[in-house]
């Protein structure tokens, strides 16, 4: 069916049905009902090539990424994915795997699609070079920051992230508190710190040890870490740690120890990866990263730059605390 067909069938010009099936504003409400429902019966869809050459839009946007498989790749991808969706827009996906070369291949690839705009996913929540001198059309980064302020980033707040955290624990009554975390050349891992020790100053409080352990993202730091901790600090009553493989680990050389958990050490992760925090023993009260509204929230603004309005800087998304028994019930009110 053609909209020759759509219009004959309507009793209307070709130019009039197009202009009712565009939503254009010089048709009359009666004519274009009568135009809408001879498309409906004649079950027509509009050529979407055509009205991007009309419309100078294809409604579709490149979506490029370092790290496809990843676990955090993969949840800002869905909430993306609906975002677009939702707005009837399609996704042409492409995963350099990190590498440069393949990078500006597809950046190449997608211009010559004619995308409406670009979202652009790090492999990593630290800072990453600007593509945007490479491209015409409007770009959002997400999850990594452009090195270019004129850019926009979406990130998570992994400072108020950290906050969360502690103030968790704070509100526990917990008092001899430790921090464990990554390599300190992550922004996130600096960031949470920062946001841990505003709570502890806050409240009167100093870190166990003066100062974060820093170490790597795995259940072996945890370990390691927490043995170090309970040997030299007994008083420990309290450990966040900065991903929820690491707080396993931690739970795990606790327990080991004679230590009960949350009885004696309460124990915060990070991240929220569902099947680590959930299936610890016990399970992991842990910080979620909110990844899926991350991505949808930079489909909310590509698409308030693709209408006119682009934003630039860095948006930071709140976090959320989600409490299961590795900290145990909230303190009684009095």
């Amino acid at each position: 069916m053609t909209l020759t067909d759509v219009a004959r069938l309507a009793g209307v010009s070709v130019a009039t049905a197009s202009k009712a099936l565009n939503a254009r504003g010089e048709v009359a409400p009666d004519t274009r009902l009568r135009v809408l429902q001879a498309a409906n019966q004649l079950s027509f869809q509009p050529n979407v090539l055509a009205r991007g050459l009309i419309s100078g839009r294809t409604r579709t946007i490149g979506l490029l990424t370092d790290e496809l498989g990843g676990r955090f790749s993969i949840p800002i991808l869905l909430g993306a994915e609906n975002a677009l969706g939702n707005e009837q827009m399609s996704v042409l996906l492409c995963d350099a795997r990190g590498d440069a070369i393949r990078r500006q291949h597809y950046i190449r690839t997608l211009l010559a699609r004619q995308v409406d705009g670009f979202i652009i996913l790090g492999d990593s929540n630290d800072l990453r070079p600007s593509l945007s001198r490479d491209i015409p059309v409007p770009v959002v980064y997400v999850y990594g920051q452009s090195t270019d302020p004129a850019d926009l980033s979406v990130l998570a707040d992994d400072e108020g992230g950290g906050r969360l955290a502690m103030e968790h624990l704070v509100s526990l009554r917990r008092r001899n508190i430790a921090h464990i975390t990554g390599p300190q050349s992550y922004r996130a891992a600096r960031d949470r710190v920062t946001g841990l020790q505003a709570v502890l100053a806050e409240s009167g409080l100093e870190l166990v040890g003066g100062e974060p352990l820093y170490g790597e993202w795995s259940q072996r730091w945890g370990r390691h870490a927490a043995r170090m901790l309970i040997t030299a600090h007994p008083e420990i009553d309290a450990i966040f740690c900065g991903n929820d493989q690491i707080a396993a680990g931690a739970a795990q050389a606790l327990q080991e120890h004679g230590c009960r958990v949350p009885d004696d050490v309460a124990i915060i992760g990070y991240d929220n990866w569902e099947e680590m925090a959930a299936d610890c023993r016990p399970p992991l009260t842990t910080v979620d990263l909110n990844l899926e509204q991350l991505g949808a929230t930079a489909v909310m603004h590509l698409f308030a730059a693709l209408d006119g309005t682009p934003s630039s800087g860095v948006i930071r998304q709140p976090c959320r605390l989600v409490v299961r028994e590795s900290t145990g019930p909230l303190p009684q009110q009095a």
